[in-house]
């Protein structure tokens, strides 16, 4: 069919030994090839140095010095705290499918849409390329110190001449030194990071070991600004070596005048300092496009360059309370050299991480700018940002970068736009926290992270966490990004973005829809934002009750469950207001069963007007229109009165209920009587599934589900828990034959209905397997491997078991496009064998190696073992002869005799997704 048609159908499961799954993440020419980094260069070593920055070596004794051991402590604790629950919401995203270039851009766009997105990416964007200027003037000043011209004190060496124009100079010349690097492609950029990580790794090393090799000493204080140094004596600062007096003298806090800008010291400044050191940890998702495997290594990387930092944090803050005084913390925030065994190695430490925050900024920006280019949101302003050179490094968005930057720099002393960019780093962070709860509760069946660490607790308080820093860290700042993200996303709703993304608000709308239809355009059914609306027809509620328990399985991962009331009666001799007397107990019904309902049950004089009267358009839900068709298996088994089982429906014994209602179970005509006529012939039935694929609906055929109670999979505790399987056969066992077709959209149907199920937390106990029948001439292990690899992709667990089956099938035979039913024509005598067969195979499996279940035997030595709880089967087309109908129903029949409950499932709609 051409409307069965999926990017997933490209993976061949069976035939060519050479097809293979693509990287994760990778689409496109040229894309694999760019994709070189490995975890440790392109996610952990970047986002060290980015935390650490300059205040790893400048700030440690500013932080203690205030605060004392113990408030530092907090503040560490409450900082890291924040940037973990963003972490914990990275790692979610990562993991739920190919992450490209573009990082926290990409992740929020594709979530929150591009309106949301573009603007949070565009402030991003703005904050690398300002973060880039602080590094870069913040290197010149540490330069300048050392070996500026107008040093004051004895120690500098002052060669290099100073002033506005010099400083810009030399801002300009790092700038260049960085440029170069990182247009040169992420390769000499991770090179070059790696040199500056075992830089920074030993001069930290120097001064760890520097604590405990120097012995006490003295250590002159420079003159505060604006006084006398002839005129004032000189004042001195002691390093004590290990001394448990001076850690009791430091735990408490002591917040005096910072000697740097002679403003008081608080809490709140003295936290705004450390937590602005500390916001580096998008450092490694920004380098997505150059990952390997991103999906891997963002959240393995980070994780372990938050750990690493905060130890390292945590063992400098004591070291430095045992053995400096407060007057040496407080006096002279770069002690380090002082104490230091070759004070050098610590200049170069402070160097290389400037320099490296510097870097990692500027790439960062540019890898944001060219997803924000590539995505087309700005128009023709960020067409430079587009070129890229043959092995994918956007050259042109550095350079674009490079050159705001540079008019940046203009601006000269940036400590007023400090506060900013960590502003916006924080607006970036809470957005990624309120993708992930956005995805959390919209309930997405395709949000499926294998980062399971996480849930919508720790996204809530991750967002209202970076909120409040925000608005600790500079009120102003705060107000005034969410007010240019308010323009900008006006901006862009105007211009209009991509709705092929398929974002989170889709999902939320469809919420929205499903509590109170809407008049509003169709919700956007894309693979991504696919969920199942489902339509379960019905003229007997007592006797169908069981196909209730199909769709209310699925309700708390997002479905929409509706019951439409279908009556054949002659419209003229039905008694006057019949329809309107039924809403009541409809409504009645409905809320028990916890279903949307339509309150107009429609009715038909005929069968074939019963079909017209199912076209699932016509329904008046606004854009909520149902997807997916529920029927009953179509059989001889007796009805069963369902109400008289289930206590929400049976008759107290009083005969009422309470209020002096009658029960529901007495306000419905009883099941149709054994051996009396059918509602719909096995014409009609065929007929209207047939009518149900042609309107591109998906259709399941429901039996025996009257087995399916929601406490069936919670049985037992401890050892004695009843274990249970759900079991999916993802080929058409009525025509199976080898080849590249395996997969096709509906076999992924069947897998994504089967995950569905598993994500319901009455169901999370059951074990997932999937049977890979082998073709004629497939060697055993070879298919196993590429269908894991596409389980991996598609973020779903389960179980792989490989069965022989159709061996007498003809690997090139065309497939027909409707009665796939029988294989090439067979005739029927030989196509009974084959459902036979399959039947045979499916419950010999069922039963293999465990207990008994539905359909299986029991263990060698009669204990009960596994059984399987539900099985998923592929439900052929119908024939395109209509006059064969009554023989396609007795194939099913034979087909799912005896297997306990089965879903018989024919998708139509691609719902599987590897994008983020």
């Amino acid at each position: 069919m051409a409307s069965e048609n999926s990017p997933l159908l490209a993976y061949r499961l069976l035939g060519e030994e050479g097809a293979a799954f693509p990287p994760n993440g990778a689409g496109g020419s040229g894309v694999a090839s760019a994709r070189k980094l490995s975890t440790f260069l392109g996610v952990v070593v970047p986002t060290v140095l980015s935390m650490f920055s300059i205040v790893v070596f400048l700030r440690i004794g500013f932080v203690v010095g205030h605060a004392g051991l113990l408030q530092a402590l907090a503040m560490l604790l409450v900082a890291y705290v924040i940037l973990a629950l963003t972490v914990l919401s990275v790692c979610a995203i990562a993991t739920n499918g190919a992450v490209r270039g573009g990082g926290a851009y990409f992740m929020i766009s594709r979530t929150l849409g591009p309106e949301v997105g573009g603007s949070i990416g565009l402030m991003f964007y703005l904050a690398n390329v300002c973060g880039c200027a602080v590094s870069l003037l913040g290197l010149v000043e540490s330069i300048l110190d050392v070996f500026g011209a107008d040093v004051t004190g004895s120690s500098g060496i002052k060669v290099l001449p100073q002033g506005y124009g010099w400083n810009l100079l030399y801002g300009s010349l790092l700038l260049g030194l960085v440029g170069g690097v990182c247009a040169l492609g992420a390769g000499l950029y991770a090179r070059a990071s790696f040199l500056t990580f075992l830089l920074v790794s030993g001069s930290l090393a120097s001064v760890l070991v520097s604590f405990v090799a120097v012995g006490p000493r003295n250590i002159t204080l420079a003159p505060r600004p604006g006084t006398n140094g002839s005129s004032v004596p000189p004042r001195h600062g002691h390093f004590t070596g290990f001394n448990g007096s001076t850690l009791k003298d430091n735990l408490g806090a002591g917040y005096a005048e910072d000697y740097t800008t002679g403003a008081m010291m608080t809490f709140a400044s003295v936290f705004a300092v450390l937590f602005n050191g500390c916001t580096g940890i998008m450092a490694g998702a920004n380098m997505s496009g150059e990952l390997k495997d991103p999906s891997r290594a963002i959240p393995l990387g980070t994780i372990i360059a938050v750990a690493y930092t905060f130890f390292i944090y945590i063992l400098l803050f004591f070291l430095s309370s045992f053995t400096c005084d407060r007057a040496l913390l407080q006096g002279d925030y770069g002690f380090f050299r002082d104490i230091s065994l070759w004070p050098p190695l610590v200049l170069i430490g402070i160097y290389a991480t400037a320099l490296s925050a510097s870097m990692s900024s500027l790439i960062g920006a540019s890898r944001i700018l060219h997803a924000l280019a590539q995505d087309d949101l700005f128009g023709v302003i960020l067409a430079p940002a587009k070129v890229v050179s043959g092995g994918g490094n956007p050259w042109g968005a550095v350079l674009y970068s490079w050159g705001l930057v540079q008019l940046v720099l203009l601006a000269g002393k940036l400590n007023t736009l400090a506060a900013v960019v960590t502003v916006f780093y924080l607006v970036a962070y809470a957005a990624v926290d309120l993708s992930c709860l956005s995805l959390e509760w919209a309930s997405a069946p395709n949000f499926r992270p294998t980062f399971s660490l996480f849930s919508w607790h720790t996204c809530l308080l991750g967002v209202a966490s970076c909120l409040l820093m925000m608005f600790l860290i500079s009120p102003g700042a705060a107000g005034g990004s969410l007010l240019l993200m308010g323009l900008l996303s006006a901006l862009l709703t105007a211009r209009g973005g991509p709705s092929s993304w398929g974002y989170v608000s889709q999902a939320l709308l469809f919420h929205q829809e499903k509590a109170k239809p809407l008049n509003t355009d169709v919700v956007s059914q894309l693979s991504k934002a696919w969920k199942g609306q489902t339509l379960l027809p019905t003229n007997n509620q007592g006797s169908q009750k069981d196909l209730c328990s199909v769709p209310q399985h699925q309700v708390k991962a997002g479905y929409l469950w509706l019951l439409r009331q279908i009556w054949v009666i002659e419209l003229a001799s039905s008694p006057a207001g019949r329809l309107e007397r039924d809403r009541g107990k409809w409504i009645s019904m409905n809320k028990i069963n916890q279903a949307s309902q339509q309150t107009d049950p429609p009715s038909s004089e005929t069968n074939k007007q019963t079909n017209k009267n199912l076209n699932l358009p016509s329904l008046p839900l606004g854009g909520m229109k149902p997807n997916t068709l529920v029927l009953g298996f179509y059989d001889d088994a007796p009805p069963q009165d369902h109400f008289l089982t289930d206590p929400a429906f049976s008759e107290p014994a009083e005969g009422t209920r309470e209020g002096g209602s009658p029960a529901l179970s007495t306000l419905f005509p009883p099941p149709r009587a054994p051996g009396s006529p059918r509602a719909l012939s096995p014409q009609d039935y065929v007929a209207t599934v047939a009518d149900a694929l042609k309107m591109n609906k998906n259709v399941v055929l429901a039996r025996a589900c009257g087995a399916l109670p929601p406490e069936r999979l919670s049985r037992g505790s401890g050892s004695s828990a009843q274990l249970h399987h759900v079991d999916v056969w993802p080929l058409n066992l009525l025509r199976p034959r080898g080849g590249p077709g395996y997969v096709d959209v509906c076999g992924l149907f069947l897998l994504q209905m089967a995950t569905i199920l598993s994500m319901v937390p009455a169901w999370h106990s059951a074990r997932l397997r999937i049977f890979l029948c082998l073709g004629p001439r497939e060697a055993p292990g070879a298919a196993e491997g590429r269908l894991r690899a596409l389980l991996s992709q598609l973020r779903i667990r389960a179980e792989v078991q490989e069965v022989v089956w159709g061996e007498g099938a003809e690997a090139g035979e065309p497939e027909e496009e409707e009665g796939d039913f029988v294989n090439g024509g067979r005739g029927d005598e030989e196509a009974e064998a084959l459902a036979c067969s399959a039947n045979a195979l499916v419950r010999a499996q069922q039963g293999r190696g465990t207990g008994g279940g539905p359909g299986g035997p029991e263990g060698r030595d009669g204990e009960e073992g596994p059984t399987t709880a539900l099985t998923f089967l592929y439900l052929p087309r119908p024939p395109a002869d209509p006059a064969r109908y009554p023989r396609y129903l007795a194939l099913l029949e034979t087909l799912s005799r005896d297997l306990g409950p089965t879903l018989l499932i024919h998708g139509v709609t691609p719902v599987t997704c590897t994008d983020l």
